[in-house]
């Protein structure tokens, strides 16, 4: 998930080099408010999300590309992981996002790993292994 991170980052900042005066305006500032998740964000944060959302539409869609990312570790089987992100890669086909772009190469060379981690019996929980140590 950095690695989306850093993604929807570059996007940030390649629409604050593009934009200028009020639109860039709801840019500044914004970085971390985009990066955190929704849910722990405060009230004020989410209003600046959203006002930040609407007046942007290629934040918006790299948001939300970023947030629907998530779901890919819940499922159970590979195949569905597998099916999952290729159609989420398939979502980006016309966005003209470059960094989410490579970011999907580098999932692509991974699939392997990660239809693997997919699998129940491969999912340890971390309180398991802090335990370990």
């Amino acid at each position: 998930m950095r690695h989306l991170g850093e993604a929807l980052d570059k996007v940030r900042k390649m629409e604050y080099a593009r934009l200028s005066g009020k639109e860039r305006s709801y840019i500044k500032g914004q970085k971390y408010t985009l990066l955190s998740n929704r849910e722990n964000l405060t009230l004020d944060g989410r209003k600046a999300l959203k006002k930040l959302l609407m007046a942007n539409k290629r934040l918006n869609t790299a948001y939300l590309l970023k947030e629907s990312f998530g779901q890919l570790w819940s499922y159970k089987t590979g195949g569905w992981s597998r099916k999952f992100f290729d159609n989420w890669k398939e979502s980006l086909k016309w966005q003209r996002l470059k960094p989410y772009e490579k970011f999907a190469e580098m999932i692509e060379k991974h699939c392997d790993g990660i239809a693997a981690y997919s699998r129940p019996e491969n999912k340890v929980p971390l309180g398991f292994v802090e335990g370990l140590k």
